[in-house]
């Protein structure tokens, strides 16, 4: 089936909490002064799914940092780095970020603005609990990395996709996001043609993310098999949901989908349809959606919640400030 985006609403905001631990004990600021980092930013305890061994920064270096300047000098230090963002950065480019690097907003004070974050040939680097706003370009962009985890954001006005992930790059987790006011929302590989790189690659855990009036790619998936989209809430969807195209295999299991009329499909635009599977999914106002295919099976353990608590769940827990 060929589709043709079209449609773009936005609505709603995320609430309440969800469980975390503390990052680290000690740190230094942007200035290279000690200071103690009781109250300071935390993570998840860590990621499910195709991410799971992705462990950033730890045991390396802690540093905060507030201006633009500190911050990439250390996102692309060559050591293991957590860096702590405190208020607004303000890129004037898309920003690379070095390997072994977690980087993770304090408290709901931590942004990114102007541009976004380019993961690209690194591994081993988790973004958490920050909010990208207006970047020009993408808001975060990952391609030739693996072990990445992208955690409890807020993404919006980025214009052109909130995450991308492409270009070979495989065993990423995406948990606990919200993104709004966002028309190309999350990609998954980025060509047609791009077959010989992406093939046994592009391996994504989709869980747990709000997608809140998102128009399209939520997400859109060339070549990955299997891409596991679970458990996450699709309220007011614009054009579609989920797109499964050239030869991916995506389940699409335990997501709640509210007011979308085209919850997934195979096929888009001029791309040929790839499979996919559904499962356990709990529709509000929302069309049936088109499944077909087989999809690879799932090479780690996990637990879905049962659908129709997804929508309390996410909204409770995704976002900055969650954990």
């Amino acid at each position: 089936m060929r589709r043709t985006s079209a449609r773009y609403k936005s609505a709603g905001v995320a609430v309440a909490a969800a469980t975390a631990m503390l990052l680290s004990a000690t740190a230094a600021t942007s200035s290279g002064a000690a200071e103690n980092t009781e109250g300071a930013a935390t993570a998840a305890a860590g990621p499910v799914g195709f991410g799971a061994a992705t462990t950033g920064g730890a045991g390396g270096t802690t540093v905060t940092v507030s201006s633009t300047s500190a911050f990439v000098a250390a996102v692309q230090s060559s050591a293991p780095t957590i860096v702590r963002v405190s208020g607004t950065i303000s890129l004037s480019s898309m920003t690379k970020v070095a390997s072994n690097k977690t980087i993770v907003g304090v408290g709901t004070a931590g942004r990114i603005t102007g541009y976004g974050l380019n993961i690209s040939n690194v591994s081993n680097v988790i973004v958490q609990n920050l909010t990208f706003t207006g970047s020009r370009d993408d808001a975060i962009n990952v391609q030739y990395s693996s072990n990445v985890w992208i955690d409890h954001n807020d993404i919006s006005g980025a214009s052109d996709g909130a995450l991308d992930i492409k270009r070979a790059s495989d065993r990423i987790t995406v948990s606990w996001n919200r993104t709004h006011d966002q028309d190309k929302n999350m990609l998954l590989g980025h060509d047609d043609g791009n077959g010989a790189e992406d093939i046994g690659k592009l391996r994504v855990t989709y869980v747990h993310n709000w997608f809140d009036g998102t128009n399209q790619r939520n997400p859109r998936v060339r070549f990955g098999n299997p891409v596991h989209v679970l458990n996450n809430y699709f309220s007011d969807i614009g054009s579609y949901g989920v797109a499964s195209t050239e030869n991916a295999g995506v389940l699409v299991e335990g997501n709640y989908f509210e007011n979308t009329d085209d919850p997934y499909h195979r096929g888009e635009g001029d791309s040929g349809d790839g499979s996919l599977v559904a499962r356990n999914n709990h529709f509000v106002n929302s069309g049936s959606g088109e499944a077909g295919g087989s999809v690879a099976g799932i090479p780690y353990s996990y637990s879905a919640d049962s659908a129709s608590s997804v929508k309390s769940i996410v909204t409770a827990g995704a976002g900055v400030g969650r954990i």
